[in-house]
C-alpha cells in the first residue's frame, strides 16, 4: 500500500461539502508525547458532543462553540497537544468537571478546514489515554490538570487476542458494508494490519452510545478492550440481520398499492419474532362471538370483521377503530331479553304503591300485560305519557320496570338536534359511535328493556346536522323498529320487543308523523286531594330519608301540607310541593341537629308560615262581582290550568275606538274584535242603542301584563265583560268560563278541561259556563275531580250572557 498524506486522506473523504469520516490506517504516524504531559502542568481541555476520540486514530469534528474554535485555532498555531473527553450530557453548553467522563485521549489539532456552507471543521489524532485530575477556566476556555492512563498491550504473538481481533474487523467489515455511508470505512478497515489501530479504529466508527463508547475506552488491557468490541459488534450485527430479514420477507408481499402498507408490515413481523404479536384478544373475541345469538348476517359481518383485525398491526390507526367496533358488537345483547313477569295482581299492586292515581295509565299497562300472557309474544305498544311538569310521567316509567321485572334506562330528548344521536355515526368518520338508542340497549344488557324517552316534545328541528324527530321515526313504529339500522354497527338490530314510553308536556310541538306512531294517554294535574295523598304516602317520607330523620317520628298534618299546596306553589303536579316539603324538613333537621331534641313532631300550618315565610301566592282567588266588566276566565298553560280576570272600562269620545293591553297574542286579540263586532250587530241582546258604539272607547285589559296570553278560549269571557261594562250589570258571583266564539255568536268547545276545572275548584269557583260540546269530556272526568262544581252548558253568546248578567 502506497504512503498517503493527510491532506489526500482529507480531500477523499468529503462529501457535499462535509467530511464524513477520516480513516486511521497505518500510515498515520504513531507519536508518543506521554513525556510532554506533566501532571502539574494544565493543557486546554475540549469537550465533545456525541463523539468520542480513541488512541491511534483520527476523526472530524464540526466546531459549534466559539470557545472550542479559540482553544483548537491556539493550540494549532502553538502546535501543542490537547486534552480531548466527551461529554457525558450533549445538552450542555458549558460542561464543568462532573460533566464530563474523566478518561479521555491526548490529542492534535492535524488541520482547521472551512467549508463551503460557512461551519469549520478540525481534524484531530489522537494519541494515548489520559485521566481529567482538574479542570478551570483560563477566561477563555477550559484547561486541565491531566495524568497519563497508560494501556497494557498483549504478548506480540498472542493467538487468542489476534484471533479476537480478526473476528472483530470481519465482523466490522459485514456490518460497515450494510450501510452505503460506511463502506469507505470498510476498505479501510480491511487494509490495516496494525491490531491495536485495528481495535481503536473500530471503537471510534461504531454506531453505539457514549455510555459503550467510555466503558471501551476505560479497558486498560487491549485484549478485553477487544474482547468487549466483539460483543458488541455481534449484538449489532444479529439486529441489522433479523432487520434485513424482515425487509426480505415483507418485500415479497410489496406492490404499488401496499407501499403504504410497508411499515405497519414490517412491525408486525418484529411483533411476531419478539411473540407480542395481539392474537390473545382475536381468540377471545372469536370465542365471545360463537355464544352470540346473532343472525346469518351479522355473523359474516364480525367474521368479516374479525378477519379483517387480524390483519393489522396494532399501532395502526385502523386498529383501534376496528377493535372498538367488534367490541360493540360483542357488548350488545343480541337475542337476549328477560323474562315478562305477568303476574297482573303483582303489577297492578306495584303500580298502586309507587303512583297514586294516574288510572288510565295503569289500565293500559296492565292490558299491555295481559295480552303478553295470552299470546306468549307480543309487539310491545309505543306510549307516549304527556301532561303538565311534576306530575309523574318519568318515573312512571321505572316502576313499569319494576312492575315487569325488565331492565330500565332513559333517554333525554330535549335539545337534540343531530340525527346521528339517534342513528349514530358511520364507521369511516373520526370518532365515530353508535347512536344513543343502541347506547342505552348496550346498557340495558337485554334486548326488551323498558325504555324512556324523555321530553319528546322538545326534540330539536331540522338543521345541517339533520332531522332528529324523523330519525325517531323508525324506532317508533312498531312496523319498522325489527330491523332498525344503525350507521355504525351497519346492520339490523331489533328493538320490536323493547317497551318505548314517550314523555311529553305539549302535544302541539310534537311532528305529526310521530305523534301518529304512539298511543296518547293524557296525565292531568293533581286535584289538591290526590296532592295530599302523594305528599303522605311518598314525598314526606322519601324526604325524611333523605335527610336522615326516617325515624324521628316527625309528621307533617293535612292542615300543613294543604297550606303548602295552597298558598306556596302553583303547579299541575307535585315537583314544587317536593321542594317546599324538602325546605320545611330541612329546617326541622337543622334545629335537631343543633339541640338534639325535635321543635315540634307534628308540624302545623303555624310552622308551616315560620319555615317556608310569607306565602308568595294570593293569584287563583276569586275577587268577586263588586265592579262591572270584571269576569273570570278558565285558561290552560304548560304547568297545569289556571284562572284570569278579563277587565273592560268604557268611556265617551268619538270614533269607538278598541284598546287591548295584556300582552295578548294575536288569536286572544281576534276573538276581543269579534266578540265587540258580535254585540255591535246584537244590540238588542244586551238593550241598547245602535249608536252607542260610535260616541264611546272601549279598553280591554288582561292582568298579570307581564306574562303572554294567547288562545281562543276566552272569546266568551271577553264577551261577558264587554256586555257588563256596557249595560253596568254585574256577573254572577263565583262563576267562571271558558269557550271559543263566532261571529254568529256560536259557542266552540275548548281543550284542557281537566286542568281549567282544577284551577276554578282552587279558586273557589262553583258555576262554570262551557260549551254544549264539552260535556262529553266532563262524562270522562271521574267524579271526584268535579264534585263541588256545576257545570252550564251553553250554544251560544245570548245563553253565556242570560245566565252570567245580573
Amino acid at each position: 500500500m502506497k504512503d498517503l498524506k493527510l491532506e489526500d486522506i482529507i480531500e477523499d473523504s468529503q462529501v457535499d461539502g462535509k467530511i464524513s469520516f477520516i480513516t486511521s490506517i497505518d500510515h498515520v504516524i504513531k507519536g508518543n508525547i506521554e513525556q510532554e504531559i506533566k501532571t502539574e502542568d494544565f493543557i486546554p481541555v475540549l469537550p465533545l458532543r456525541g463523539i468520542m476520540l480513541f488512541p491511534e486514530t483520527m476523526v472530524p469534528i464540526s466546531i459549534g462553540r466559539s470557545s472550542s474554535l479559540k482553544l483548537l485555532k491556539d493550540a494549532q498555531k502553538a502546535d501543542t497537544p490537547i486534552a480531548v473527553f466527551s461529554q457525558i450530557n450533549d445538552s450542555t453548553d458549558e460542561p464543568d468537571f462532573d460533566q464530563l467522563y474523566h478518561t479521555g485521549v491526548v490529542g492534535k489539532v492535524q488541520k482547521i478546514i472551512k467549508l463551503p456552507d460557512g461551519s469549520q471543521t478540525a481534524i484531530l489524532q489522537g494519541y494515548h489515554r489520559i485521566r481529567l485530575i482538574e479542570l478551570s477556566s483560563n477566561g477563555t476556555y477550559n484547561v486541565g490538570r491531566v495524568e497519563n492512563f497508560p494501556e497494557t498491550m498483549p504478548a506480540r504473538h498472542d493467538r487468542e487476542y489476534m484471533a479476537v481481533v480478526d473476528a472483530c474487523r470481519e465482523t466490522a467489515i459485514k456490518l460497515m458494508k450494510t450501510n452505503e455511508q460506511t463502506i469507505g470505512s470498510a476498505f479501510a478497515l480491511n487494509n490495516m494490519t496494525d491490531r491495536s489501530a485495528t481495535i481503536n479504529f473500530i471503537c471510534s466508527n461504531l454506531n453505539i452510545s457514549n455510555k459503550e463508547r467510555i466503558a471501551l475506552l476505560e479497558e486498560s488491557h487491549l485484549f478485553d478492550r477487544a474482547y468487549r468490541l466483539l460483543g458488541i459488534l455481534q449484538r449489532e450485527y444479529q439486529y441489522v440481520s433479523l432487520k434485513m430479514d424482515i425487509q426480505m420477507r415483507t418485500r415479497e408481499e410489496l406492490d404499488k398499492q401496499q407501499r403504504e402498507y410497508f411499515l405497519r408490515q414490517e412491525i408486525e413481523n418484529i411483533q411476531e419474532e419478539l411473540g407480542e404479536k395481539g392474537s390473545d384478544d382475536i381468540s377471545r373475541m372469536r370465542e365471545a362471538g360463537k355464544k352470540k345469538k346473532w343472525n346469518e348476517q351479522t355473523e359474516a359481518l364480525f367474521n368479516s370483521s374479525l378477519e379483517k383485525l387480524s390483519r393489522l398491526s396494532s399501532h395502526s390507526p385502523d386498529y383501534q377503530v376496528e377493535y372498538t367496533y367488534i367490541q360493540t358488537l360483542l357488548d350488545l345483547p343480541w337475542g337476549e331479553y328477560t323474562k315478562d313477569n305477568l303476574n297482573l295482581s303483582n303489577a297492578e299492586r306495584v303500580l298502586n304503591k309507587d303512583h297514586y292515581g294516574m288510572e288510565a295509565v295503569k289500565e293500559r299497562i296492565i292490558e299491555h300485560l295481559a295480552v303478553l300472557k295470552m299470546r306468549g309474544d307480543f309487539k310491545s305498544p309505543i306510549i307516549c305519557l304527556y301532561g303538565p311538569p311534576g306530575v309523574g310521567k318519568t318515573s312512571l316509567g321505572k316502576s313499569i320496570a319494576k312492575a315487569m321485572k325488565r331492565k330500565y334506562v332513559r333517554m333525554s330528548l330535549g335539545g337534540l338536534h343531530d340525527e346521528s344521536e339517534i342513528r349514530g355515526h358511520r364507521k369511516t368518520y373520526i370518532g365515530a359511535m353508535a347512536g344513543q338508542i343502541i347506547k342505552n340497549i348496550k346498557k340495558a344488557g337485554s334486548s326488551n328493556p323498558v325504555f324512556i324517552l324523555d321530553e319528546i316534545d322538545k326534540v330539536g328541528q331540522q338543521s345541517n346536522h339533520g332531522d332528529p324527530s324523523s330519525a325517531l321515526l323508525e324506532v317508533l313504529d312498531p312496523e319498522q323498529n325489527s330491523a332498525f339500522h344503525d350507521n355504525y354497527l351497519d346492520t339490523d338490530y331489533d328493538l320490536s320487543k323493547v317497551m318505548f314510553i314517550a314523555t311529553a308536556n305539549n302535544i302541539n310541538t310534537i311532528p305529526g308523523p310521530l305523534l301518529d306512531r304512539m298511543e296518547l294517554i293524557e296525565v292531568s294535574g293533581y286535584l289538591a286531594e290526590e296532592k295530599v295523598e302523594i305528599a303522605k304516602r311518598h314525598l314526606v317520607p322519601q324526604e325524611l330519608d333523605n335527610l336522615g330523620m326516617k325515624d324521628s317520628g316527625v309528621k307533617l298534618s293535612k292542615a300543613a301540607i294543604e297550606k303548602i299546596i295552597e298558598d306556596y306553589t302553583r303547579e299541575s303536579g307535585v315537583r314544587d310541593l317536593n321542594k317546599k316539603i324538602n325546605k320545611v324538613l330541612r329546617k326541622v333537621t337543622l334545629k335537631y341537629a343543633k339541640d338534639g331534641v325535635l321543635p315540634e313532631k307534628d308540624l302545623s300550618t303555624t310552622d308551616i308560615r315560620e319555615y317556608l315565610g310569607t306565602e308568595p301566592y294570593s293569584r287563583d282567588k276569586y275577587q268577586g262581582n263588586e265592579y262591572f266588566g270584571v269576569v273570570t276566565g278558565l285558561a290552560w298553560t304548560s304547568v297545569g290550568g289556571e284562572i284570569l280576570f278579563v277587565e273592560t272600562s268604557i268611556d265617551k269620545g268619538k270614533g269607538g275606538k278598541l284598546g287591548l293591553t295584556g300582552n295578548l297574542g294575536d288569536v286572544m286579540k281576534e276573538s276581543a274584535t269579534i266578540a265587540l263586532q258580535y254585540l255591535k250587530e246584537h244590540c238588542d241582546i244586551i238593550g241598547i242603542a245602535p249608536d252607542f258604539f260610535e260616541n264611546h272607547n272601549i279598553h280591554i285589559h288582561v292582568p298579570e301584563g307581564a306574562t303572554p296570553k294567547d288562545g281562543p278560549s276566552a272569546g266568551i269571557t271577553i264577551a261577558t265583560s264587554l256586555a257588563s261594562a256596557i249595560t253596568k250589570r254585574k256577573v254572577r258571583k263565583n262563576i267562571a268560563m271558558t269557550g271559543e266564539i263566532t261571529l254568529r255568536g256560536k259557542v266552540l268547545p275548548v281543550g284542557g278541561i281537566k286542568e281549567k276545572i282544577l284551577a276554578a275548584k282552587r279558586a273557589g269557583i262553583t258555576d262554570i259556563l262551557i260549551c254544549q260540546e264539552n260535556k262529553k269530556n266532563i262524562d270522562e272526568i271521574p267524579a271526584k275531580y268535579v264534585k263541588g262544581v256545576k257545570f252550564h252548558y251553553v250554544d251560544n253568546v245570548k245563553d253565556v250572557l242570560d245566565f252570567a248578567l245580573i
